[in-house]
């Protein structure tokens, strides 16, 4: 392929002006290869307008799983055909960070790695260093859609294995959106003694419930606290997970002494927290942490999740659209009530599973 055939993408502007346009089919060089993307998800931060607005027009996507068309000089882990999935961050394995287990504040893999041009087009290049340690291929029996989620999943593994979770913890899930259900979803096959999901909307807790919540309860301080101690012996939570910014006030209500919250969610542009010193921390030994990302590592073993069926993404897909209604995709992230939206794949191209 060469760049003198064109390919579609969706090249987003804002929220609301999310448009399919033509440029040109990536070239690829050495180490890299060249993906026909079969399913890319829009992901919660794909619609933070605020983390977008200064680098706009710009093709997004990164939860992205297709075939492989072509492979540069070097490549020889992949031939065309292959069907894989890919991340668009990845670490450099030798700094400070990485050697210390935190590579996903690697300052490559924050800055220095993506796709070009984004998963929402027909083709993306990856490049060399993705190719080296980003791209996995997809197990026999799991389609596409499914792959797409080995990302988002990642990030939800890391997120649980860096709060501490454990067999037999009680663990409460603030938010039944995408993020919520994955983490409920994988808090049930890690062997969490209670899974609980909270939300305010009936659909959601419907989906977690499915995605094998214990119990489900409403988002309401008075009704969460009394709920929560009612199915857990008497106690709050030992992790508590938070999937939304507008439930962490709730978060420092529902947590048990000597557990930890999550922050997994990113919050609004300026976002802060106040919570009271003495009630919250001072002779509670509550944790307070937070996750970004996830690493290689973590995408290996969210696929074999995917593929054992201990994580059943595709109970959470609720719409499969076109490159056309890319912007109906948006629309419907943007609003879930209103659509009663969980998880929304864009298909650039229609490929065979097999």
């Amino acid at each position: 392929m060469n760049n003198s055939r064109t390919m579609r993408v969706l090249m987003y502007y804002s929220n609301r002006d999310v448009r399919v346009e033509e440029m040109p089919v990536p070239e690829i060089g050495p180490g890299e290869l060249l993906m026909k993307v079969a399913a890319s998800g829009i992901c919660g931060s794909d619609v933070m307008e605020w983390y977008r607005r200064d680098k706009v027009p710009l093709v997004l996507g990164h939860e992205v799983a297709g075939k492989v068309v072509e492979v540069g000089p070097g490549v020889d882990r992949f031939r065309p055909g292959d069907r894989i999935a890919a991340t668009h961050h990845v670490p450099c394995n030798t700094c400070h960070y990485c050697l210390n287990g935190h590579h996903t504040v690697c300052d490559t893999l924050l800055k220095g790695t993506h796709f070009f041009p984004g998963g929402f087009s027909e083709y993306v290049r990856v490049p060399a260093i993705n190719v080296d340690r980003g791209v996995f291929p997809i197990p026999e029996g799991v389609s596409y859609a499914e792959a797409s989620f080995m990302e988002p999943l990642a990030c939800v593994l890391r997120g649980q294995r860096h709060a501490g979770m454990t067999p037999g913890q009680s663990v409460l899930v603030l938010g039944s959106g995408i993020s919520g259900l994955l983490h409920v979803a994988l808090a049930r096959a890690l062997g969490a003694g209670l899974v609980a999901a909270a939300d305010t909307i009936p659909f959601r807790l419907e989906k977690a419930s499915q995605m094998g919540a214990h119990v489900t309860l409403p988002a309401d301080e008075q009704r969460l606290i009394s709920e929560l101690r009612k199915a857990n012996e008497g106690r709050l939570a030992d992790l508590v997970i938070i999937c939304f910014d507008g439930f962490i006030p709730l978060a420092f209500q529902t947590v048990e002494k000597g557990g930890t919250i999550l922050f997994f969610a990113g919050a609004g542009e300026g976002a802060t927290i106040a919570a009271p010193i003495n009630d919250i921390f001072w002779r509670t030994e509550v944790t307070l942490t937070s996750s970004y990302a996830g690493a290689p590592s973590d995408c290996r073993r969210a696929l074999q999740l995917i593929r054992s069926g201990a994580v059943p993404v595709a109970g959470t897909i609720t719409h499969c659209l076109a490159m056309e209604e890319g912007g109906e995709g948006f629309a419907k992230v943007c609003d879930p009530v209103k659509h009663e939206c969980v998880k929304v794949i864009v298909e650039p191209n229609s490929i065979d599973n097999r």
